[in-house]
């Protein structure tokens, strides 16, 4: 690269930001505050299965969907129009590494009544990529947690077939509190 083609550059980049990187998994503050039970992950057993895994081709997206689950529900989920709650980021990480990120995450995000996560696995560039590894797992692990209602690919702008959204029941306290809610509001 020439003197001038790297000066051109750097003046077209002086706005830009890095993006933040981060391993860690994300809390947003909930609109409602719910009682937290202590939940210790430790002690409970890691149902998620692990051994031969059919490697989804990258052509085919990432999406489930329980059965009960309305259409409605899950095209605004595809959509990316309810608010993540929690996210994880399980890139460049053993498989091993997350399956237990993962059963800890959906375990945490139970015990607090989130309904709507994000996770993050990577985008590979052929089927044998470590992420598209991680991604078939996900498509074989997620449905194995009955709390998990659907998940699909992510929009572009939260990582696209680098990420997926998901979905979990709704909690037994949160179904409370919108049948008392509707309840004030029909009097």
């Amino acid at each position: 690269m020439n003197p001038d083609d790297k000066s051109l550059f750097l003046d077209a980049m002086e706005d830009v930001q890095p993006l933040r990187r981060c391993t860690d998994v994300h809390w947003q503050p909930a609109a409602t505050p719910r009682t937290r039970q202590p939940v210790d992950t430790s002690q409970l057993d890691n149902f998620l299965t692990t051994g031969f895994l059919d490697v989804l081709p990258l052509a085919e997206p990432l999406a489930f969907q329980r059965e009960g689950v309305q259409q409605g529900v899950f095209d605004k989920l595809r959509s990316g129009k309810y608010p993540r709650e929690a996210s994880l980021t399980l890139l460049r990480q053993p498989v091993e590494q997350c399956r237990q990120q993962l059963f800890t995450f959906i375990c945490l995000a139970e015990r607090d009544g989130l309904r709507n996560l994000i996770i993050i696995h990577g985008k590979g560039r052929d089927d044998k990529s470590h992420a598209n590894i991680v991604r078939s797992y996900l498509a074989r692990w997620l449905p194995e947690f009955e709390a998990v209602q659907a998940f699909t690919v992510a929009q572009p702008h939260h990582g696209g077939s680098g990420a997926c959204y998901v979905a979990l029941r709704k909690s037994s306290e949160a179904k409370l509190e919108t049948r008392e809610r509707l309840a004030k509001r029909s009097r």
